[in-house]
């Protein structure tokens, strides 16, 4: 069991060291936006916000008139709107707040870091129908940059690291099967040694019989 367990833990640790992925921290901001339309039956206010799967909603306080562009500086209270620590996209997309029914939909999409192609790292977001929103993020620029400029010499090393991997993996599985193989044999061979003595055993009882049956003959 310890041996499976390390070597189980062997390949984990060599998955990971091989395969560490490119983490980053990028914080996007939303430098603009403006609401083409409410949801909102009545004259009340609305509550706009913005929200990524599984992240607190941001709340954008501001944001109450159709048809007005809001701009921002980035250092608001309630900037920065979400976070990227890879290449994964995440699924966001604005909302507004609805007191009787689920929470109105503006838009949802696959937000990416790969969104922001731009030198200056802004990414512009049109639904015709419902919003424009401009975001920035000047981090994911740099990851976009150098996920699209990969060298060849890199594919070719994670091949490599591919190829290690399966060698090492299978190595670790004939060890096993050989461990498995040799703790066996020790079994039958502690078989045969019992079996051995067990026989020996009865033989030298069974002389035990005869020796006393001849004495008590003699007698």
């Amino acid at each position: 069991m310890i041996a499976r367990f390390s070597s189980a833990s062997l390949c984990f640790w060599i998955l990971l060291s091989c395969f560490p992925g490119q983490l980053l921290s990028a914080d996007v901001t939303l430098d603009s936006v403006s609401i083409f339309k409410t949801h909102e039956w009545f004259k009340a206010k609305p509550t706009v916000y913005f929200q990524c799967k599984g992240e607190n909603k941001t709340v954008l306080p501001d944001v109450k008139e159709a048809h007005v562009i809001y701009e921002f500086k980035g250092q608001e209270s309630w900037q920065p709107l979400t976070n990227f620590s890879s290449e994964k996209c995440k699924r966001c997309g604005f909302y507004e707040e609805d007191t009787v029914n689920s929470d109105d939909v503006f838009e949802e999409w696959e937000f990416c870091p790969s969104d922001f192609s731009g030198s200056d790292g802004r990414y512009t977001r049109i639904n015709d129908k419902e919003f424009n929103a401009t975001f920035h993020c000047p981090e994911c620029v740099h990851l976009s940059a150098d996920s699209n400029s990969a060298p060849a010499a890199h594919k070719e090393k994670k091949g490599m690291h591919a190829a290690l991997i399966i060698a090492i993996t299978v190595i670790v599985f004939i060890i096993f099967i050989l461990v498995l193989v040799a703790a066996y044999k020790y079994w039958l061979k502690k078989k045969r040694e019992q079996e051995q003595a067990r026989f020996l055993k009865l033989f030298e009882d069974g002389d035990d019989i005869e020796d006393e049956l001849e004495l008590g003959n003699v007698l």
